[in-house]
């Protein structure tokens, strides 16, 4: 699947640099503060809003994105 640019927006947090999402293509888009540009596919709208809305978007990340969705590096 090809997917087009999305475009990130910075978020306040320790290892999360800015945060992307396209609703209809489901993938969530993050740069971690030492550069890294990872995708995430068939990610849900609400765990996207969730992430924005999380108080540590860091422990978010880890507790219920790492492992459960298929990612790749993109940089």
């Amino acid at each position: 699947m090809t997917v087009p640019i999305i475009p990130r927006h910075p978020v306040k947090s320790s290892s999360l640099s800015s945060i992307g999402y396209l609703a209809d293509h489901g993938v969530l888009e993050i740069e971690f503060v030492n550069g890294a540009v990872y995708r995430y596919e068939r990610v849900e709208e609400d765990v996207f809003a969730r992430l924005v809305s999380a108080e540590s978007k860091g422990a978010f990340f880890n507790a219920e994105i790492r492992s459960r969705f298929t990612f790749e590096r993109i940089s």
